[in-house]
């Protein structure tokens, strides 16, 4: 059985970093994409960052593009998202979701329980 468990989040002020973590288990990561997504309340989910099962390849979207990176650790069967320059619209849930596939795409198989990080003006 599959399962992505985020740690990191917090409250930090503006401008602060974060780095968060999503540890898998039930399955070989290296085999798989995995992407970060956030929602905040009243708004709708939101993907902000996708790796390739390599690495090689990651994908952001414009509201975090240069302040965020995704990585991960295959061995360690790790993702991580650093988070520098945080703002206060950064505001949200935070999840990792792994999918079935080695490619960022737009179908996500299994998804983490979530972690909150809160930045203050």
């Amino acid at each position: 059985q599959v399962r992505l468990v985020e740690s990191g989040g917090g409250s930090v002020q503006y401008g602060g970093s974060l780095r968060l973590s999503c540890t898998a288990s039930g399955l070989r990561l290296d085999y798989y994409a995995f992407g970060w997504f956030r929602q905040a309340p009243g708004q709708e989910r939101e993907r902000i960052a996708c790796i390739s099962s390599s690495g090689r390849n990651t994908v952001y979207a414009d509201s975090v593009k240069d302040r965020f990176t995704i990585s991960r650790d295959n061995t360690e069967n790790r993702v991580f998202l650093q988070m520098t320059r945080l703002r206060p619209e950064d505001t949200a849930t935070y999840y990792c979701a792994v999918r079935s596939v080695p490619n960022c795409g737009s179908t996500w198989d299994n998804w983490g329980q979530g972690t909150q990080v809160t930045v203050s003006s």
